[in-house]
């Protein structure tokens, strides 16, 4: 696999590190796969050596070049300012650096491809777990249903019979109302008529009062013949 990743970055790194690049001012540029690079003070090989190599992949800002493009002023992180070769400045990170930096990718793939399949598996068990709940919860329902089935076969008819008295129980309650309100009125009427009675009998006896009175205050008329032989 590694040797795979190798081969893999050597040939998108091989044109690179063949052809010299021409950087522009403000560019990015990287000392190529060279052991040391030595940065001048100016550009040309005579100039003073004011750093003894520059280690491979070690990043550079590009200030400006010379007229026949050999040598590139250039910047470290650091500040330090001089000149190198141009052949040996590339404008991506050298083949080791992609190579740290694609295995440090992997190991992160690897990692997280690690905890989906830990998560997969988790998902995976829960299913299972969930199926076999669903399965048995669903063996329970049809036991139950058949239950009820049973249930209310047997049942059918008592709960008719049931029914049936309970509403024989509420017509019956209805009609001893009626027949509560009947008697009451039935009672309403005999008071009403005894009442009713009185008041005819005291009228009558009123009435023949009066004509005892009227009778008894009449003057008696003495016939001829008593007074004739009195």
């Amino acid at each position: 696999m590694k040797f795979f990743i190798y081969f893999v970055l050597f040939l998108f790194s091989y044109p690179t590190l063949t052809t010299q690049s021409f950087a522009a001012v403000g560019d990015v540029n990287y000392i190529s796969d060279e052991l040391k690079v030595p940065m001048r003070s100016g550009p040309t090989t005579g100039h003073r050596i004011i750093h003894s190599g520059l280690p491979s992949g070690t990043r550079l800002t590009v200030l400006g070049t010379d007229e026949e493009g050999e040598f590139t002023q250039v910047r470290t992180d650091g500040g330090t300012e001089g000149w190198v070769r141009s052949q040996y400045l590339v404008a991506a990170p050298i083949a080791r650096d992609k190579l740290a930096a694609s295995e440090k990718r992997f190991q992160r793939l690897d990692a997280q491809m690690a905890k989906d399949r830990q998560v997969h598996a988790s998902i995976q068990s829960k299913y299972k777990e969930a199926e076999a709940t669903n399965r048995t919860l669903s063996s329970q329902v049809e036991s139950l249903t058949k239950e009820l089935n049973e249930l209310k076969r047997v049942s059918a008819n008592p709960i008719k019979e049931h029914a049936r008295n309970v509403e024989l129980t509420q017509q019956n309650e209805r009609l001893r109302h009626d027949v509560s309100e009947l008697t009451s009125t039935v009672k309403r009427l005999e008071d009403n008529v005894q009442r009713d009675w009185l008041v005819y009998g005291g009228a009558l006896v009123l009435i023949g009062l009066i004509f005892g009175v009227v009778i008894k205050a009449r003057p008696r008329k003495t016939s001829s013949y008593s007074s004739r032989y009195s």
